[in-house]
């Protein structure tokens, strides 16, 4: 099992190097957020060890951008002791958490729970989806198109495009994406999304008025079409 330890405790990463590498893991190490989404993507880790206070990109902000692409479990290795940091983290798509100073015993064990209810890492959806010229890349969150380089995107529109491109060819209802976004109280607030996805396809459809990949199932919701088939049948736009 490869496992990537998240933390910028020197000491801690060696010691945890070494104590997992004996018990026959793969060990990576990573000593900030950003240098972990890399090591991340380069090497779909089957569980991830991740420290809460980190420089660059914090450990929540981490946890969120490998839940855009993976469920592989995250094991949070913190300091922080209060209640608050636990639930922050575990809503953020933490599978554990664990203090510091912690019992070296009860992390493995931890470890071993959470290896045995994981799935190969080389099932998840890859951290880039691509589609026409359009190439998004769910742990760096960051979208592309060829030849015009990065598009900006504002947080809610990123929000919603990762949402659509999580589950390809699946209709995602306007209830699911307004309730994840905007919580259960504006699960009827349809006016938000067509706003949005009308902005999304400005800056990713090759012809907006006619969209082949952001569909509209009229009535229901929303459906990412990644090779642009269903348009082309005539499904509606």
């Amino acid at each position: 099992m490869k496992i990537l330890i998240a933390d910028d405790d020197a000491q801690i990463l060696r010691a945890l190097r070494i104590t997992l590498r004996a018990r026959g893991y793969t060990v990576l190490t990573a000593s900030d957020g950003a240098e972990a989404i890399a090591q991340a993507a380069a090497h779909r880790p089957d569980l991830y060890l991740v420290d809460l206070g980190m420089p660059r990109v914090d450990g929540i902000a981490l946890i969120q951008s490998l839940r855009g692409w993976t469920q592989a479990p995250v094991l949070v290795v913190s300091g922080r002791t209060g209640s608050d940091d636990t639930v922050e983290a575990l809503d953020a798509g933490a599978d554990d958490y664990v203090t510091k100073p912690f019992d070296l015993e009860e992390l493995l064990a931890r470890l071993r729970a959470l290896g045995r209810r994981s799935t190969p890492a080389e099932g998840d959806e890859g951290p880039t989806v691509t589609f026409g010229d359009v190439t998004v890349d769910l742990a760096r969150r960051l979208v592309t198109r060829a030849g015009a380089g990065a598009v900006h995107l504002t947080p809610t529109e990123w929000q919603v495009l990762e949402i659509l491109v999580r589950h390809p060819g699946r209709l995602v209802t306007r209830q699911t994406i307004l309730s994840e976004i905007w919580g259960a109280t504006h699960v009827t607030s349809s006016g938000y999304l067509r706003l949005y996805l009308s902005q999304l396809r400005k800056k990713l459809e090759p012809e907006p008025a006619r969209p082949r990949y952001l569909l509209t199932e009229q009535g229901m919701g929303y459906r990412f079409d990644p090779d642009g088939s269903a348009a082309a049948a005539g499904a509606p736009g």
